[in-house]
């Protein structure tokens, strides 16, 4: 029931995603960019959700506008998927180690969207990947699925093990949220009645 499949073609990207919330954590990911279809993997593996995801860009000029555009497409797949959030949990927190890394994502299905993002990332790239498009990536998701999320550093020093960590929590934390709570007998989970 909780599934999307949604489609974003510009002149820039071309955009496939089909997500079930529901999932086991199975991923099928295909950007062109090796990181980002890492780090979507370990999103969907640890969120236990379903995603197959497929993004053709223009690559020849750089990866922003495809990790982006990803990040849109997701977003609007999450938001798609949840419907009028009836009885999710809503909230959702996750702190997520790896090796020396720690990371702390918290988030909101809020229906606003806003991003607090702290990661002390000493490289500028981790392979091919320019670390400053994981805001790009990180402002898309939030903006098109209505989400306030904040995704931090504890500690680490190895930028790849922080990134690693801060998907993993993050996934962990969208799991978290989108859980049906039997408790709410498919209310709002808001006092205004609406999110």
């Amino acid at each position: 029931m909780r599934k999307a499949n949604v489609q974003r073609k510009t002149k820039e990207t071309q955009i496939k995603v089909k997500l079930s919330l529901d999932g086991s954590g199975t991923a099928k990911v295909s950007t062109g960019i090796g990181f980002l279809d890492h780090m979507l993997t370990l999103l969907a593996t640890h969120g236990l959700m379903d995603l197959t995801l497929e993004a053709k860009g223009d690559l020849k000029v750089d990866k922003h506008h495809t990790v982006e555009d990803v990040g849109l497409s997701l977003g609007k797949a999450l938001k798609e998927a949840l419907g009028d959030k009836r009885g999710i949990a809503r909230y959702g927190s996750a702190i997520v180690p790896m090796d020396e890394a720690l990371a702390m994502a918290a988030l909101d299905f809020s229906g606003r969207s806003y991003l607090v993002l702290d990661l002390t990332l000493r490289a500028k790239k981790i392979g091919d990947f320019e670390v400053e498009l994981l805001e790009e990536f990180l402002r898309g998701l939030v903006s098109s699925a209505d989400l306030t999320l904040h995704l931090l550093t504890v500690t680490g020093r190895n930028s790849h093990h922080i990134v690693e960590a801060a998907f993993k929590a993050l996934g962990r934390a969208l799991s978290d949220a989108m859980r049906v709570d039997p408790r709410r007998k498919k209310k709002i989970p808001s006092s205004k009645g609406v999110l």
